[in-house]
């Protein structure tokens, strides 16, 4: 088996006797609309991502003393809690005086203020600070100082925001104090938080599926009926009656009466069902299986519990007087994080810690840059929960990216210690045999692949190479590589055959540990939109696992996966058709690259064109290459034409990868690509251009992924049959759900929690 924008430049400042206010349009909600290129930095303080990219601070003293940026600018980011309390519940707004009352609050913050005013015009021009004062249920906070955010005055009732200007340790406590009375009202809501994406699952085979992997895992479920909660876990799915068993600790439950809506989680979505009916016994509880599923899709990263010991050390933005802070983490992903703090710690939604330096353990620490997305309210031990979104800044991207991986898949690893195990299981597992291949066709590659599989661990941005090792060796791997600018591959997939190793009690685990780990590390790079892959569908797994899911996603009209069975040849550089070719053969002008942009995007799905690099922007992938060059390999690519009398007949998309990359040389490419109608013709000419450029980079082969019906031209190039395996496509949007679909399919086959 192989597998082998610009953004728009931020607001300008307008100055204004003093104060610098930003022009912004806020939304009729009172928040304000973020605007492209504008990233938040430093406490609720915008910076414009060329900024950003440039912050690089060798030290945290550096960083820590930064000077802000003019704080009117804080009016773009969405930080602190959207309110909807009216009455008595309502906060409201005092310019001036305290009597001066300009209206209710629609949003706030220790740093921001958003008003609906109650008056129809309210002038904004003001440019110098003045008193502000807020004030609930006859408790007032003020005089705070404040400066007005210009907004549209042509739109009747738009709501009016103000800048609040160095508020003090206590101000901070008093409106952090309203807010959190406001939570408990159920009138607020933190501005920065995502409604969940849903769907509804109607697939019978689906919905076992999707229940046999939530028994097998013992995922918790919560059970709400007219104001009961019950906490159960899923402790048996009976198939022959399609019964689910539910199991709860509570010494007496109280299931109530049906209905019972019950939410479950799986892999890293919440389900919720409606039983209509159900039964009884003890600590049991017995429901249908339910003809629908309704899915909340609840996070893009799956989080796993933090490792004993892992703590964060941060100043507060706002309040350094607070002194460093340094908090238990208890669970994390690669973009994020939720730590136990204290209430006196003043956290909330949209703060911005610069700098927060991860202890990992054995010494070892990263600096991240964050945002606060949500702050519990006060748990029953007097503490709350935080939880972050955060970005390891570039010099600490490699060790984090390494130590989430290993956090969360600890039965894997990484390979570069293990090259001749690794070698082993290749021949043990026959994928040197693949496609007609020889081990001995593979001993000349044996020196690159130890070299780039050493350096691998130390360049996530483009590699990584994870293994299930055991006692008696590696029992399978799994290779995923960043050959395009927004894509990456998944290849190199070999297990050891027989019979797995003692002690494993889930048949399924070692596959499922592989594809968690090598499919979410590409979750860590920004610029991540697709996984490509060539899989080999005469393995029913590998069939059921990819092509099938990949084929149900385009019957279903997904845009978002593709896939198509293909044929890899085989080109040596030394074999020259000895053919009179009428054509001249050429790099592509401009004119021509558009053309075959044009002539691609009308022959393939759109995810085929940008996975690939096809777009025009994208041809001459020169990020691509500079990125890999930046770490000392080889990435490149070429567009040859193919003309006759001027007229551009045919064009090869020709590409070369660093040696040891792929031991199939999957990165060693061609594509064909007719610009006529005849144009098929002109092939030939193009495969002797392509032998010499693969030669003057001593490569002594190629591959040709021969995408069309094949025709005359085959034999004409010289060319040697190869395996036919199928282009598999899908959005890292889609990545998510393929990780549910291959936990299901993997714990499924541990069948003990069935009946």
């Amino acid at each position: 088996m192989m597998w082998s924008q610009n953004p728009e430049p931020p607001a300008s400042p307008v100055n204004q006797g003093g104060s610098v206010v930003l022009a912004t349009s806020p939304t009729t909600n009172g928040t304000a609309a973020r605007k492209r290129g504008v990233l938040t930095m430093d406490g609720g303080i915008p910076a414009s991502s060329k900024f950003r990219h440039a912050i690089e601070f060798g030290s945290g003293d550096a960083l820590r003393n930064v000077i802000p940026l003019p704080p009117a600018e804080a009016a773009l980011d969405d930080s602190g809690y959207s309110l909807h309390g009216t009455g008595p519940s309502a906060i409201t707004c005092a310019v001036g005086r305290p009597d001066a009352v300009l209206g209710d609050v629609t949003r706030l913050s220790p740093t921001v203020v958003w008003v609906a005013p109650r008056q129809p015009l309210v002038d904004t021009t003001e440019s110098r600070t003045f008193p502000v004062y807020l004030a609930c249920n006859g408790a007032t906070i003020g005089p705070l100082n404040g400066a007005y955010i210009r907004t549209d005055m042509d739109v009747p009732n738009a709501p009016v925001g103000l800048q609040l200007v160095g508020v003090t340790l206590e101000q901070g406590r008093q409106i952090l104090g309203f807010l959190s009375d406001a939570l408990r009202q159920g009138v607020a809501v933190p501005a920065a938080s995502a409604l969940p994406v849903q769907d509804i699952i109607s697939d019978p085979e689906r919905i076992r599926s999707i229940f046999t992997a939530i028994c097998a895992a013992g995922n918790k479920g919560v059970l709400r009926r007219q104001g009961r909660v019950v906490r159960m876990v899923l402790e048996r799915f009976h198939s022959a009656t399609g019964q689910l068993e539910w199991r709860t600790e509570d010494s007496t439950p109280d299931f109530g009466e049906p209905a019972y809506d019950i939410d479950v989680i799986g892999y890293n979505s919440a389900y919720r069902l409606r039983a209509e009916a159900g039964r009884s016994e003890g600590d049991r509880l017995f429901t249908a299986l339910p003809a629908q599923l309704f899915r909340i899709r609840h996070r893009w990263h799956r989080r796993v519990a933090a490792p004993e010991g892992v703590h964060a050390r941060f100043h507060h933005p706002l309040w350094r007087e607070q002194g460093l802070l340094r908090r238990e983490v208890l669970d994390l992903s690669f973009s994020g994080l939720c730590m136990r703090c204290q209430p006196q710690d003043l956290l909330f939604p949209g703060l911005l810690p610069p700098l927060i330096e991860l202890e990992l353990g054995d010494g070892q620490r990263v600096s991240v840059r964050g945002e606060v997305r949500y702050v519990s309210s006060v748990r029953a031990d007097g503490t709350v929960l935080c939880g972050l979104s955060l970005l390891p800044y570039s010099s600490d991207e490699a060790r984090w990216v390494r130590f989430v991986s290993q956090t969360m898949s600890p039965a894997t690893r990484t390979s570069e210690g293990l090259v001749e195990e690794l070698w082993d299981l290749f021949n043990r597992s026959g994928f040197f045999s693949l496609g007609g291949s020889s081990p001995a066709e593979f001993e000349e590659l044996k020196q690159n692949f130890a070299s780039l599989a050493k350096r691998a661990a130390e360049v996530p941005q483009l590699f990584c190479n994870a293994v299930w090792p055991s006692e008696r060796g590696i029992e399978a791997t799994l290779s995923f590589t960043k050959p395009y600018r927004h894509a990456w591959l998944g290849h190199q997939v070999a297990k050891r055959p027989g019979k797995p190793p003692e002690g494993l009690k889930e048949a399924g685990a070692i596959m499922r540990d592989l594809y968690l780990r090598t499919f979410e590390h590409p979750q860590s790079d920004p610029d991540f939109h697709w996984v490509v892959a060539y899989v080999e569908a005469l393995n029913p797994w590998i069939n059921k696992a990819h092509v099938k899911y990949a084929q149900r996603q385009m019957e279903a009209g997904s845009s978002l996966a593709f896939t198509r069975k293909i044929q890899k040849m085989k080109a040596f550089s030394h074999e020259m058709t000895g053919r009179v070719h009428p054509y001249s053969v050429g790099p592509a002008t401009p004119g021509e690259l558009s053309l075959l942009a044009a002539t691609v995007a009308q022959q393939f799905p759109e995810c085929y064109v940008q996975s690939l690099d096809l777009t025009r922007d994208r041809l001459d992938m020169g990020p691509v290459t500079a990125k890999w060059k930046s770490f000392g390999m080889e990435r490149e690519r070429t567009v040859l034409v193919a003309r006759r009398d001027g007229v551009p007949c045919a064009a090869a998309v020709v590409e070369l990868g660093q040696l040891g990359a792929n031991l199939f040389r999957l990165l060693d490419n061609t594509r064909l690509f007719s610009l006529l109608g005849d144009g098929t013709r002109a092939y030939s000419a193009l495969l002797d251009a392509a032998r010499r450029w693969y030669a003057a980079r001593n490569r002594p082969s190629f591959l040709y992924l021969r995408e069309d019906e094949g025709g005359d031209y085959v034999q004409e190039c010289g060319l040697h049959d190869g395996p036919d395996p199928y282009l598999w496509i899908i959005s890292s949007k889609l990545v998510p759900d393929f990780l549910e679909h291959i936990s299901e399919l993997t714990i499924g086959r541990r069948g003990a929690h069935s009946r």
